[in-house]
This record gives C-alpha cells, sequence and structure tokens, in this order.
C-alpha cells in the first residue's frame, strides 16, 4: 500500500449501490459483510454506513451476516433483531486469544476476547444466532491446550452455531510477514528468530501443536453438537430460509 496501514479508503455511496443490487434482485438472499474489512471499524461512529446498509437490508426483507471484532454492533441491535424476524440474520465474531493481556498485545485496536464473549451472549439472549471465528492461532504465543479450552468455553456457553477453524497456524505472505516480523521483535524478543528457524519464508504456518489442538477442537465441539467443518458452516450462513424466500412471491 502507498499509505499508513492505519489509513482506509471509504466508499460512501455504498448504501446508494446496494440498494440498486438489491432491486435488481430476483430471489431473496443472504448479504455478507466483514470478509474484506471490519464493518464496525472506529469511522463507522461518524459515518453510519454499515447502519445505513442494515436498514436497507431489512427494508427489502434481505438476510444478512455480520463479521466484526467490534462491541459497536451492538449499537445496531434493533436492526440486527429485525432482520432475523423477518428473514435471518447471523453475527459472526474471531475469538483467538484467551488471556486478556496477551489479547490486548496482539489485538490493540479492538475490544478484547471478554468483551466479545459478552457480546455472542447479548446476540444469543436476543435470539440472534452466532458464528465463531477461530483464526489465526500465532505458533509460540497462542497455540496452547490452556488457550483453545478457554475459547471454546465461551462458545459453547454462548450457545455459537459454529466455530470455523482452518488449523491451528497462521499464513504469512510477503509485507505481512515483515509487518509480523516487526512487532514479535517489538512485544516479544527472541520470538523472530524462532519463526525464521522453523518456517523460513513458508506462507503456512502450522503450529508445533496442531494435532493435538485440533483433536481437542473437533471432538469438543461434536460434544456440543456444534458445526466446525468450514463448507458445513459457510452453508449455513448462505441459506436463506424458504419461507420467507416464498412470502416475497406476494
Amino acid at each position: 500500500m502507498g499509505h499508513d496501514f492505519e489509513d482506509v479508503a471509504v466508499k460512501e455511496n455504498a448504501p446508494q449501490l446496494l440498494e440498486e443490487a438489491l432491486r435488481r434482485k430476483r430471489r431473496l438472499c443472504m448479504i455478507g459483510t466483514g470478509a474484506m474489512s471490519d464493518p464496525y471499524l472506529h469511522c463507522e461512529e461518524q459515518l453510519g454506513l454499515t447502519r445505513q446498509c442494515l436498514e436497507l437490508i431489512a427494508k427489502y426483507g434481505f438476510g444478512a451476516t455480520v463479521l466484526t471484532k467490534s462491541d459497536r454492533v451492538l449499537r445496531d441491535l434493533d436492526l440486527l433483531q429485525k432482520i432475523q424476524q423477518n428473514a435471518k440474520c447471523v453475527v459472526q465474531m474471531t475469538l483467538t486469544t484467551w488471556n486478556e493481556t496477551l489479547c490486548r498485545i496482539l489485538e490493540p485496536h479492538v475490544c478484547t476476547t471478554r468483551r466479545r464473549y459478552e457480546v455472542l451472549k447479548i446476540m444469543q439472549a436476543n435470539g440472534i444466532p452466532t458464528v465463531v471465528w477461530l483464526t489465526p492461532i500465532l505458533p509460540f504465543l497462542n497455540d496452547t491446550e490452556q488457550n483453545l479450552r478457554g475459547i471454546l468455553e465461551y462458545c459453547f456457553d454462548a450457545g455459537v452455531k459454529g466455530i470455523c477453524c482452518f488449523g491451528m497456524g497462521v499464513t504469512l505472505r510477503e509485507g505481512d510477514r515483515e509487518f509480523f516480523y516487526a512487532q514479535l521483535d517489538k512485544h516479544f524478543p527472541g520470538m523472530k528468530e524462532q519463526y525464521i528457524r522453523r518456517f523460513g519464508n513458508a506462507y503456512e504456518c502450522s503450529s508445533p501443536n496442531q494435532a493435538r489442538l485440533m483433536t481437542i477442537f473437533r471432538e469438543s465441539c461434536a460434544k456440543y453438537d456444534v458445526m466446525y467443518e468450514p463448507n458445513q458452516i459457510f452453508a449455513y450462513l448462505r441459506e436463506f430460509p424458504e419461507c420467507h424466500r416464498q412470502l416475497s412471491l406476494f
């Protein structure tokens, strides 16, 4: 990028573009946001673009999935409830680090895991289904059994529908790796060298504990009847309730 990492480009006409697209759709479906950028960045407090988009989704009877790390999603709880009542709404949150002190280091600009768990509980109390993303897991930092079991306990207590995990590890592209290593030098002196010795310039950096942690993950999800296969979770997120789809014809 040719600008600072923290800078964002705002698509101010996003609501207008969304409304045009919704009007052209012949069938109701799920509308997703959050895959490329969190829809509840700090600037959303002033811009309100995400709220405008949710208002349009509710107005036209579509469903919505929202992926975020922010408790700002609670501001729009009224719209999420309306979408859920009329179609389907799923709130997705990323949880990776059970230890709050470590979480504040790894994710300094968002609310901590404990607060995100509280958001999931609020969604549960209001009848809004949730999905958790358990990624990335950083080798030598949060790839421990204690961390995994702590996150899973939060998920099961909050009644999540699914936990999406692609393995215990992290992917590092060129550019990402340099930024990540600089942060390791800043917060965890000597750990960069561990990464270099173990992974070199590999894109996929899997935890040495991956096999054991994935066994715990799969067995625990099966015990609590929580979806954990990514394809199954994606199918659930895409699925639009047929009862509402049929009603849209009249």
